[in-house]
């Protein structure tokens, strides 16, 4: 496991038990249950029985790194004025005004899903080109 592993490890992360399940390998809650056991005293953890064990399992997190992004301040310079109004103002809608703002600034990194919601927002209000945010980087994918 890559140490970037070990150092994103969110506190009080959900862990599974199930180290007899075939996703266990590579299930970022199984893993943290290794990891916490050792470290930390108290475990928050997922109810066993609601737990499939198979490829079916609705609290199965892939440990593959996914790709963040981080700001689109310069999406502005690239729309008209009242397509930035209605862009910004869908997704201070969506975010809320500060988280809005914190994604902006690239403060927030972006996962996969919230990537595809600012970009479905370029496309409501016109914007035909296809922009890029500011910076990219490679994460644990914990909660989506």
């Amino acid at each position: 496991m890559p140490k970037k592993f070990y150092t994103s490890l969110p506190a009080s992360y959900a862990a599974c038990q199930h180290g007899d399940c075939p996703m266990a390998e590579t299930c970022l809650h199984q893993i943290a249950y290794t990891e916490l056991l050792a470290k930390e005293e108290f475990l928050r953890l997922l109810n066993p029985s609601r737990c499939s064990k198979d490829d079916r399992c609705e609290y199965y997190r892939s440990n593959k790194p996914v790709v963040y992004a981080r700001g689109f301040a310069h999406f502005q310079k690239r729309m008209f004025p009242e397509q930035y109004d209605r862009f910004s103002a869908m997704l201070i809608e969506r975010f809320g005004r500060n988280a809005y703002y914190e994604r902006r600034r690239g403060d927030t990194a972006l996962p996969p899903k919230e990537q595809r919601i600012v970009l479905d927002a370029l496309k409501k209000v016109g914007v035909t080109e296809e922009l890029k945010f500011e910076s990219y980087e490679e994460n644990m994918n914990w909660y989506d």
